[in-house]
């Protein structure tokens, strides 16, 4: 197979129709590992606005049980990645999704701006550090998958287009970052667990943490009152990132999808689960029949 095929495919599907094919292709085949790590920094930004992550803080959930946190919500969006929005393992992964929500007062803004993180942070990602660029199909397709997801979860005046998501984000976090010490708390959780990753684990904790750091943009930073890293590692670490984009260029082209449950980082369930029973079980469900 090509190294371009997937990109020759979804130039040639309808991001309108096929938003669900093209964005899975892209997900599973040609940009796993990229848009997995955008998706983690994607959820990171969101600690950053206080209403997000002191509720975080407060449940709990994300400081003494950040393993499985992380690992119920990447596979609960998987399987509606894998199977569908409209398959019986999407609309379940999409209730339990909506059933935790529906249980807390979270403003439609804010579901807003973590859906615009999920639309425009893997974007934003590619375009720095991907082996290729995406074409319009996929960030057209990229949205309109989102959108639907939003749709479906109940959220209200969703952005139409890339550009609306992209302005929406940005001026979101100019008016709402600012320091909260529980979100501090659930972003240092979220740290630690990264240092716990393979290959992640094998180099010190110190020095996960400073790259993890290096990535972040100073609003971001300020945000977390986390210390600015040296430009000279910050230059370093984006340019080793880039670096591998270059290489990957050159490897062996991927023929089989990659999901979720596949990663290493995902360890809650060796002997496997059931996607019922994922997350945790708060009372309401604001789309019902979902």
């Amino acid at each position: 197979m090509s190294r371009y095929a997937v990109r020759k495919k979804t130039s040639e599907l309808d991001p309108e129709r096929d938003f669900e094919e093209i964005n899975r292709q892209l997900a599973t085949i040609e940009f796993p590992w990229d848009i997995n790590q955008a998706l983690s920094f994607a959820l990171f930004r969101t600690y950053a606005v206080p209403t997000v992550g002191q509720l975080l803080f407060d449940t709990g959930e994300f400081t003494g049980g950040v393993q499985k946190r992380y690992d119920d919500t990447t596979l609960l969006l998987d399987a509606v990645l894998e199977h569908g929005l409209d398959s019986d393992e999407g609309r379940a992964g999409i209730r339990r999704v909506n059933q935790m929500h529906g249980s807390y007062d979270i403003s439609n803004d804010d579901m807003r701006y973590v859906l615009a993180t999920f639309v425009v942070t893997p974007v934003r990602w590619i375009e720095d550090y991907g082996w290729r660029q995406l074409n319009h199909n996929e960030v057209v397709a990229a949205t309109n998958y989102y959108r639907r997801l939003g749709a479906l979860m109940g959220i209200k005046d969703i952005p139409a287009t890339f550009t609306e998501f992209a302005r929406f984000l940005d001026d979101y976090e100019d008016k709402n970052f600012a320091y909260n010490e529980g979100a501090r708390k659930v972003a240092d959780s979220t740290l630690a667990l990264m240092a716990t990753f393979p290959p992640n684990d094998k180099a010190p904790k110190w020095l996960i943490n400073i790259f993890a750091r290096s990535l972040m943009d100073p609003p971001l930073l300020d945000a977390f009152g986390y210390k600015h890293p040296p430009r000279v590692v910050q230059a370093v670490s984006r340019a080793a990132l880039r670096a591998r984009g270059r290489l990957i260029r050159f490897f062996p082209v991927r023929k089989q999808p990659i999901h979720a449950r596949d990663l290493p980082n995902i360890r809650s369930y060796p002997d496997g689960y059931d996607l019922t029973k994922l997350g945790t079980f708060p009372r309401g469900c604001p789309m019902p029949q979902y």
